[in-house]
């Protein structure tokens, strides 16, 4: 199960949180103005859920701009139940099929033991198993995890694993369940092989924030040219749409003239009051007046869309920033 870091909350976390506060008749409203893909993926992060942390739904709320007492629902169900009973009161039937769906994608307990693990140790983990085993696997883990797992698997059958990944289907419940058994029986052998994370694309951007800008640059440059999704992981790590309350106001009043207005409505959808206040009071009072007017009758959204958005600004953000246009203040930078 995950443990939720309130300072750390994803998109969909904070959807998952936000919903099973405002209950399941609200929640059941909500998906239906959603896709089954938004829903997947914010039921995944619901049931993965171990308990949530006073302050992460305090978080939630306040970037919600709701008070306590507003607030419907009354979390008095697990996480799994309240999603299963929210898509059956949404869709009936098919709501029960979405459940079992997100409830496979999830997988046996042993999947959720090997999200845990670096990928390192679950290559070598791995390395002596039949490459349809590795496959039924790593089709069971999140695909950026997965990705870094086959890098680091022997180059003999790394070949043979992608595609037998290619041709899967459909998958026997019980040779998963053989497979999650035995692995579960072979983890218990080596007793303890579930070792706190320590590195990872975090971890990297949080050395490099302090590594000085020009190395960060050059870093990111050559990670770039080896494996691109991982530099675009670090740097997502390494300023992120909040990270603008720290920006001084020229540096927003120069990037509102670059960004496209769409973008911004989406991008703010998702924002916390402080950030939304931020680019507001860097407009002129009427585009101000107009965006909240604008925000307050925008339907509902994919989370997908708003993070993309918000990665857009932040592209553009970074590339003032080379040019020399803006200062991208982070932590606790100082000037002279």
């Amino acid at each position: 199960m995950a443990k939720i870091d309130p300072n750390k909350l994803t998109g969909p976390q904070k959807a998952a949180i936000f919903l099973m506060l405002m209950g399941e008749e609200f929640t059941s409203e909500v998906y239906k103005y959603l896709d089954e893909e938004d829903i997947k993926r914010i039921g995944i992060e619901m049931a993965k859920i171990e308990y949530i942390p006073a302050e992460a739904v305090k978080k939630v709320l306040e970037e919600a701009n709701i008070e306590v007492r507003e607030v419907l629902g009354n979390i008095n169900v697990s996480p799994e139940e309240f999603l299963k009973q929210s898509l059956l009161k949404a869709y009936g039937e098919k709501g029960k099929e979405l459940y079992e769906e997100i409830k496979k994608e999830i997988g046996p307990e042993i999947f959720k033991k090997l999200r845990k693990l670096d990928p390192k140790t679950i290559a070598s983990f791995l390395a002596n198993e039949h490459p349809q085993t590795i496959a039924i696997i790593l089709v069971h883990l999140d695909p950026y995890l997965s990705g870094q797992v086959l890098q680091l698997l022997p180059e003999r059958i790394r070949g043979d694993v992608l595609l037998r990944i290619a041709l899967l289907d459909k998958i026997d419940p019980e040779i998963v369940k053989e497979i999650s058994d035995s692995l579960e029986a072979e983890l218990q052998s080596v007793g303890g092989v579930l070792g706190k994370k320590i590195g990872g694309p975090e971890k990297a951007a949080e050395i490099l924030a302090h590594a000085g800008r020009t190395l960060e640059d050059e870093l990111l440059t050559e990670i770039e040219d080896e494996n691109p999704a991982l530099a675009e992981e670090i740097r997502k790590h390494l300023f992120t749409f909040e990270d603008f309350l720290k920006v001084d106001d020229f540096a927003i009043q120069t990037l509102l003239r670059e960004i496209s207005t769409d973008d911004l409505k989406l991008a703010l959808k998702g924002a916390s009051p402080q950030v939304k206040e931020k680019f507001f009071r860097n407009m002129s009072k009427r585009a101000a007046d107009l965006l909240k007017e604008e925000l307050e009758l925008m339907p509902p959204v994919r989370i997908t869309e708003v993070e993309k958005a918000q990665q857009n600004i932040i592209r553009t953000a970074k590339k003032l920033e080379q040019e020399g246009k803006i200062v991208l203040t982070r932590g606790e930078e100082e000037f002279v």
